[in-house]
């Protein structure tokens, strides 16, 4: 697993928190949990941000590499994790100047081998939470104890030539400023690709939420329509038997008016007319009950509808043009979805891209099938497509379906 440098023992793994350096250990320690000798209860299940910092003998950051590695539940570190970084340290670009000239550098927007970018992150380098000075200032407190090697005294020289007003002096000067101004622009290059990669993980991960949300909402009017679909239909039935028994109320008190029987007969026809009429009384109450129910679940559906999204959310920030929804189709190129466009547009996409080319849906579609795979449509007595490339039309508004999906052969026919 770990070999190469980390012998030297001028080799560190460093565990970010945030800006700050939280942990600290050896190369040849990381290695030992690479292996699966030992794991970190506090970091399962995490994702962690560390850092390789390779040093020169005086401790001076000679390069670093930014990567992930996973700990899994019981805090191992992940067994097929496989990430190059020691020969990578070697490749990297030039980056900042961290005491002992310009380092190598390796992260995700700078990586010498692209196969691996996913499995790096971007460092910090804005003001206040700059992830380079927490590592200088954790290499220059040691705590792991590196031998320093003292850089050797420099020979004596036995004559200090004399040198000539504007000469090599200024020359030097000139060249040292430009140095500077090289490493100055190469230190902005970075920081403006950290920049942008943060930004793109900044919108990846906003638009993840607000996919989230609208699901979330979607299912909830879904719920509450479903709900209101069988009360509905309850209420339906629960009226269809009150007008049964209602019915057999009346036939009752026609059968009263009208027979003589005996007093017992008398009493047991009054009691039944009791039942009926508490059980009458019973449903209508019931009755009214739902419908009062109903109308809650109506209300609180538009309410839903209506409601105004929650303070610093993903939908208020939309509503506010704070953050805007861009969608690309074919056809249309990226289209800026109005707030009150969102909800219909994750509805049906697609019909709502052929309505912002003046198209029905059905038109849309053959255009597109047509757009991403250009070949004859024509079938044979077989039903086999001819399958022949044809050229590409590509405005919706200017495809004729029968004429621009066929060969030439298959357009005379």
């Amino acid at each position: 697993m770990v070999n190469g440098q980390g012998g030297e023992g001028h080799d560190a793994v460093f565990f970010m928190d945030g800006s700050q350096v939280d942990r600290q250990m050896r190369w040849s320690e990381f290695g030992a949990f690479l292996d699966g000798y030992v794991g970190l209860t506090d970091l399962a299940e995490t994702d962690v941000r560390a850092v390789l910092v390779n040093l020169n003998p005086d401790l001076t950051i000679r390069s670093l590499v930014f990567f992930r590695i996973w700990f899994d539940e019981e805090g191992r570190a992940d067994s097929s994790w496989n990430v190059p970084v020691e020969s990578m340290a070697e490749r990297g670009a030039s980056g900042p100047d961290l005491g002992g000239g310009p380092i190598r550098l390796v992260c995700r927007s700078q990586c010498p081998d692209p196969a691996f970018a996913n499995e790096l992150w971007d460092p910090d380098m804005t003001p206040g939470s700059n992830h380079f000075q927490a590592i200088r200032k954790a290499v220059e407190a040691n705590k792991l104890r590196f031998q320093k090697a003292e850089p050797p005294k420099p020979k004596e020289p036995e004559e200090i030539p004399t040198l000539q007003a504007g000469g090599q002096p200024a020359q030097q000067e000139s060249g040292e400023e430009r140095a500077k101004a090289a490493q100055m622009l190469r230190e902005q290059r970075l920081r403006i690709k950290t920049l942008q990669s943060a930004h793109r993980e900044s919108m990846a991960e906003l638009q993840r939420e607000h996919r989230l949300e609208l699901q979330t909402l979607r299912n909830e009017v879904s719920d509450l329509k479903q709900q209101a679909e069988r009360l509905r239909i309850a209420n339906e039935q629960l009226k269809h038997r009150l007008a049964k028994r209602n019915e057999q109320y009346l036939q009752m008190q026609e059968q009263l008016a009208t027979d003589e029987g005996s007093e017992e007969d008398q009493a047991a026809a009054n009691a039944e007319m009791v039942l009926l009429r508490e059980q009458l009384d019973r449903k209508q109450r019931e009755l009214e009950l739902r419908d009062e129910t109903i109308a809650a679940l109506e209300s609180k559906n538009q309410e839903l509808q209506d409601q105004e999204p929650v303070e610093d959310s993903i939908m208020s920030h939309l509503q506010r043009q704070a953050v805007f929804l861009v969608a690309y189709h074919p056809g249309v190129g990226h289209i800026t979805l109005p707030y009150d466009d969102i909800d219909t547009y994750f509805r049906n996409p697609v019909a709502y891209a052929a309505e912002r080319c003046g198209m029905n849906e059905p038109a849309y579609r053959e255009w597109l099938a047509h757009y991403e795979k250009p070949e004859c449509k024509h079938q044979d007595a077989s039903g086999k497509a001819c399958g022949e490339p044809i050229m590409r039309v590509t405005q919706p508004s200017e495809f004729r379906p029968g004429v621009d999906d066929r060969c030439e052969q298959h357009q005379l026919q």
